[in-house]
């Protein structure tokens, strides 16, 4: 996972979330934005990891599947 120097902790991550959540927010939202947050946070990790593609390539790939 990270190493702590690029990136945010996970409880900043979540305190920083909180904060910017309104204050009527529900147990739901909260859980749904702490999902958000790991898919996000999973998917910077395996980019880094892994590499990715460019923004041409991606949609190359998708044109096969997308009609216009």
């Amino acid at each position: 996972m990270n190493d702590g120097d690029d990136m945010q902790s996970a409880k900043q991550e979540v305190q920083e979330m909180l904060v910017n959540l309104p204050d009527d927010s529900t147990f739901e939202d909260i859980q749904y934005h702490l999902y958000v947050l790991e898919k996000v946070r999973r998917g910077a990790d395996r980019l880094e990891s892994e590499g990715g593609i460019s923004q041409e390539d991606a949609e190359r790939r998708m044109s096969r599947w997308i009609t216009k």
